[in-house]
């Protein structure tokens, strides 16, 4: 499997997905569960369908 993370966009995506997870599980809307899950998916695998699909890569 290719990455196409660098370290600092892992980093910045799991900081932010636990702060969305944090909110969605005080009450927040239930898409920011999608959202937070996504991120800490992409940040674990290094791999970022997204980037991907648009092939854009922060890994050099």
């Amino acid at each position: 499997m290719l990455c196409n993370l660098a370290l600092w966009d892992r980093a910045l995506r799991f900081i932010l997905s636990v702060f969305i997870l944090a909110y969605a599980v005080a009450g927040g809307p239930f898409w920011f569960y999608v959202i937070g899950i996504y991120g800490l998916t992409t940040a674990g695998f290094g791999l970022c369908p997204i980037y991907s699909y648009f092939r854009f890569r922060t890994l050099s």
